[in-house]
């Protein structure tokens, strides 16, 4: 049902960037040079610039801008404690979840490193220089030293109001911690949050039930307003996206699981086949904890009680692919509008999406969302986000994709250090077609 609810998403929103792209070129040709055309009508003119440029459009799509970045705060608050808290084994906290949660941001410091080299090197948005319509002013940068400072909160609730997802991130992390060591207390406590967090996702689902209308709106806009040199710049920037996330999934996790285990990686990413297209067709991580699961263990011999840790976890914390976007689209966004940022912008970068990653829930859209938070962290304008949503859909499922080899990637180097993995099973080639999920998986 989920899957057919996904695709049905997508297939509005594509139609909604048709439609879009079309309504905007329509006008622009009506309207050429940013020209009006007025209707009268019995007492009264009506302008279409501003019914429809400046009216539908322009309110349309700002309003979706500003549901993206409403979620943000409680979104990643309330998506790490959930994470955070579920660790309730000491044991695992210290040692395996230390290993998983590293690894995790690991790989994602990587990507967005990654990610940032290429699209410095590419330029997908130089040349543009497109202006925004907020008052942007540059600031300089503080040092690297007092960023990581200000990471640790002195008031919490001045974090909440002002926004400062750094902050933010830490607090929730802290409070997670304290949480799962805190008995009784803290599980009760701990339903409260499950159950704020379910809540929140359904906020997450509503706004993305209603992105096909503020895609539209801001198609239509953009592309009334838009050289048709841009175009070509977000074609480039699509392209470069997809190879970055390419090479992330097929030679860096290769490449490390090589490393780490000594395991053959061409074997991996046959038997992720299975869970990379439900990946892609849901744009959910969450949606597909069960065929994850089914594959890490038993199609490549991980030991339950690793798996069952590892790849919830890495649904919620582990956002590599969307870290990569949050890389390129920031290079672009700032490419685009004339911005120079600074080395301290870009470690600022890194480190925001990296921890910004960890309270990305896996679930379909909300890589917009902390794109918000990391633009907002360089001083970037916001509606950047409106150049680019038009074609995140279809890149969103490619990052899920991703995401999802990392969690098995993840869970396959910990079984190994753990001594929980099979490589008999991992090794059996027989087993790459065996998709059923309602098997117990087995205990090595």
């Amino acid at each position: 049902m989920a899957s057919v609810e996904q695709n049905n998403l997508t297939k509005k929103i594509m139609a909604a960037m048709g439609l879009g792209i079309l309504c905007g070129v329509f006008f622009q040709w009506l309207m050429p040079n940013q020209t009006d055309v007025v209707i009268p009508l019995y007492f009264f003119n009506i302008s279409l610039y501003n019914l429809f440029i400046g009216g539908i459009f322009e309110v349309g799509g700002q309003i979706f801008i500003a549901s993206l970045k409403m979620l943000v705060v409680p979104l990643v608050f309330i998506s790490l404690i959930c994470g955070t808290c579920s660790l309730k084994d000491t044991t695992k906290l210290g040692r395996i979840g230390g290993k998983a949660i590293g690894l995790y941001l690991i790989t994602t410091a990587i990507a967005i490193t990654l990610a940032i080299i290429a699209a410095l090197l590419i330029e997908p948005g130089a040349g543009v220089n497109m202006t925004s319509d907020a008052n942007f002013v540059a600031k300089e940068a503080p040092p690297l030293t007092q960023v990581i400072i200000d990471i640790f909160p002195t008031n919490p609730f001045n974090a909440f109001s002002e926004g400062n997802m750094l902050q933010i991130i830490v607090f929730a992390l802290l409070l997670g911690v304290a949480m799962a060591l805190s008995g009784e207390a803290g599980e009760r406590l701990t339903q409260v949050f499950n159950d704020f967090n379910v809540v929140i996702l359904r906020l997450v689902s509503l706004l993305m039930s209603l992105a096909p209308y503020g895609i539209f709106c801001l198609l239509a806009k953009l592309f009334y307003s838009i050289a048709w040199s841009t175009v070509a710049n977000l074609l480039v920037y699509f392209v470069l996206l997809v190879v970055v996330l390419l090479v992330h999934a097929l030679v860096v996790y290769p490449i490390l699981l090589k490393l780490f285990t000594g395991l053959n990686p061409i074997i991996f990413l046959k038997k992720m086949k299975d869970v990379a297209l439900f990946g892609f067709s849901t744009a959910s991580s969450n949606a597909t904890i069960p065929v994850t699961l089914n594959t890490v263990t038993k199609k490549m011999g991980a030991n339950n009680s690793i798996a069952s840790f590892t790849v919830p976890l890495g649904a919620t914390i582990n956002m590599d692919g969307t870290a990569i976007m949050q890389g390129v689209a920031t290079v672009f966004i700032a490419q685009v509008f004339n911005i120079d940022l600074t080395v301290s912008d870009f470690l600022l970068v890194i480190l925001t999406a990296t921890l910004a990653s960890i309270g990305t829930a896996g679930v379909p859209g909300v890589g917009l969302i902390m794109l918000a938070t990391v633009l907002a962290q360089v001083g970037l304008p916001i509606e950047g986000i409106g150049l680019i949503i038009g074609v995140d859909r279809l890149l969103d499922m490619t990052r899920t994709a991703v995401n999802l080899t990392g969690d098995s990637m993840v869970t396959l180097i910990i079984g190994k250090s753990e001594k929980q993995l099979d490589e008999n099973v991992y090794n059996d080639m027989t087993l790459i077609s065996d998709t059923s999920i309602d098997k117990k998986p087995p205990n090595n």
